[in-house]
């Protein structure tokens, strides 16, 4: 698992201690993933640990500061894999400051109702994100109509 690009991804929510809703965003690009929709976040880069990228990432393409929480792990210490090529490590976390707006790479941004399952599952998300939407969704205890438990 070398040589592979490194990846953060933000899975912001309305409140680290009792989650309700999830912050997702709508890509422009590339093609094939245009429409789709992924947690934001983007590459890691030189000299950057994964939590300093996903703080500038956010700021970058959302306008906002977070309060960072556990790192939503699937027992890979390179994280979640992408493609052949990159591997995502997915923080929860929780607005600090500003408004979230799509600055870079969306264009619509969606607070999503993390109690109905069915309706988290059921957006057009890109490929490599469903497997992590579900393990977010197991890891918060959700299932329809039902209470999300805390972090």
């Amino acid at each position: 698992m070398t040589g592979l690009i490194g990846v953060v991804g933000g899975a912001v929510l309305d409140s680290l201690a009792e989650p309700c809703r999830l912050l997702v965003a709508r890509r422009t690009a590339p093609p094939q993933f245009a429409g789709m929709w992924e947690f934001p976040g983007g590459k890691v880069e030189s000299g950057e640990t994964g939590e300093q990228a996903l703080h500038r990432e956010l700021l970058e393409e959302l306008g906002v500061s977070v309060r960072l929480g556990a790192e939503l792990v699937n027992g890979s210490a390179g994280g979640w894999p992408l493609n052949e090529r990159a591997t995502m490590r997915v923080w929860f976390a929780e607005l600090l400051d500003g408004d979230p707006r799509p600055l870079q790479d969306h264009d619509e941004l969606r607070w999503i109702n993390l109690r109905n399952r069915a309706e988290v599952i059921g957006l057009p998300w890109i490929p490599a994100d469903l497997p992590i939407v579900e393990a977010l969704l197991d890891r918060l205890q959700v299932s329809d109509s039902t209470a999300v438990s805390a972090l």
